[in-house]
């Protein structure tokens, strides 16, 4: 069967919008900020004038020559600020991974779990492995979902706590868990604890709270054999995410499909990507698989 490459994509941004991008870097709004990151895969030039792109709250430097990466700010910004989409609420800051605390291409996918859980009209127990500061799980938890919420990092499980907090979600069922991903699905498996819905954004390297290491090439089949033993007897969906593979799409997509062959279900695979505003160019920005029910 002649498989597709998606794209995944939205239009419903208003806090955040790619400007441009070219020539190794995107230009980006946060809210009321403008930052420049690396975007390495732009190898085309620039739309937007040099006044355009000069005019920007900060940049993070990367450099390949050894010399230390990092944000230099033009102007002075807020420690964090307040973001949201559709009505959910997170906190944004710049951190040294370049990143801002969340993910914008995966919006795609937030608007998936809530849609998904809000229309299986049963008791939906979803899991976030790899869970960053928890937009996704709060989509969950708004939907109805009885959440647990797994990272290795304490700094950004705290991060997710504020985020649940913001949406006066504190007396809601979502369990913030401090762990190993392997280890503790591993335990559940013990423990016989199931879940309907799992989403898995694995590192490409990446330490555990005690020392673990985890690098994708190796534990990525490891970790969707050992996640296929942990789902309910109707899993409702299972996203992968991946920025760390340079393959195609089509990789993820097979091994999750292999994955969950004894399920009834349809798997896509494609590209997370953000509509950039200086010409209306889809750029591509993670590969993702993700295999949903069948609708009944």
């Amino acid at each position: 069967m002649k498989k597709e490459i998606k794209l995944f994509y939205t239009k419903d941004w208003k806090d955040y919008e790619m400007l441009d991008t070219g020539e190794g870097e995107k230009l980006e709004r946060f809210g009321k900020y403008t930052f420049v990151r690396p975007y390495e895969d732009a190898v085309w030039p620039k739309t937007l004038s040099k006044k355009e792109w000069g005019n920007i709250d900060g940049k993070f430097w990367s450099s390949k020559t050894g010399a230390k990466s990092g944000w230099k700010m033009e102007t002075e910004i807020a420690p964090q600020w307040e973001m949201s989409y559709k009505d959910i609420k997170f906190l944004a800051s710049p951190t040294s991974f370049r990143h801002l605390g969340f993910f914008p291409e995966q919006a795609s996918h937030w608007e998936l779990i809530e849609e998904k859980i809000k229309n299986a009209k049963r008791p939906i127990k979803f899991l976030s492995l790899f869970g960053y500061t928890g937009v996704a799980s709060l989509f969950a938890l708004r939907a109805g979902a009885e959440v647990t919420h797994l990272d290795a990092s304490s700094q950004t499980l705290t991060w997710a706590k504020e985020n649940r907090d913001l949406n006066g979600m504190s007396e809601m069922p979502m369990r913030l868990i401090l762990d190993d991903a392997m280890k503790f699905i591993e335990r559940e498996e013990k423990r016989g604890n199931k879940y309907d819905a799992i989403i898995m954004d694995p590192p490409k390297f990446g330490r555990g709270p005690k020392g673990e290491t985890w690098k994708i090439e190796e534990m990525l089949p490891k970790l969707l054999a050992q996640t296929r033993k942990i789902l309910s007897d109707k899993p409702l969906f299972v996203i992968l995410t991946s920025y760390a593979i340079d393959s195609s799409s089509l990789s993820l997509g097979y091994a999750l499909e292999e994955t969950m062959k004894d399920f009834k279900g349809n798997t896509e695979q494609g590209e997370l990507c953000v509509v950039e505003k200086s010409n209306n160019r889809i750029i591509p920005l993670a590969n993702t698989a993700i295999w949903t029910a069948f609708e009944k």
